[in-house]
């Protein structure tokens, strides 16, 4: 895999480490430049998408939602100039709580577009609205999707 993809295919699992931490500044930071699809809905920058995951994402004692979000699968491809690029993946999320024994929660896909500024991968957009499965989300999100 080139530079630029393993830097992408990072910026993916950044994005899950830092969810899982429940550092939901600097997830929302992974997305400063970015338009979010949510639910029918496009989000532009790291204000709206911190206020989401603030909203929706139950945090548990220890200060993380209890979550592993594990993406795989991840498809680059690049513009011609190298300067923009888009990624298909799948996640799988797992969870563990006092109140749900470890199972998995949730899996989708991550459909994800890139631009390269001053040398410099970053997210430009997110299509965040394909949650294909879903099992108990009852401890992990505190607004539950329909």
């Amino acid at each position: 895999m080139s530079d630029d993809g393993i830097a992408i295919t990072n910026l993916l699992y950044r994005y899950a480490e830092l969810i899982d931490a429940g550092d939901f500044a600097g997830v929302a930071d992974l997305f400063e430049h970015a338009a979010v699809s949510v639910g029918g809905e496009i989000l532009h920058g790291a204000g709206p998408m911190l206020r989401l995951w603030n909203a929706h994402t139950k945090l548990h004692t220890d200060g993380t939602p209890r979550t592993k979000h594990v993406v795989t699968n991840p498809i680059v491809e690049f513009s011609d100039d190298r300067l923009k690029a888009t990624a298909r993946s799948y996640y799988t999320v797992l969870q563990a709580t006092d109140i749900v024994p470890l199972q998995v929660i949730a899996a989708g896909r991550y459909h994800d577009s890139f631009d390269k500024v001053d040398g410099t991968w970053r997210f430009a957009t997110r299509d965040y609205s394909m949650l294909d499965l879903k099992g108990d989300l009852r401890d992990h999100l505190l607004i539950l999707p329909q």
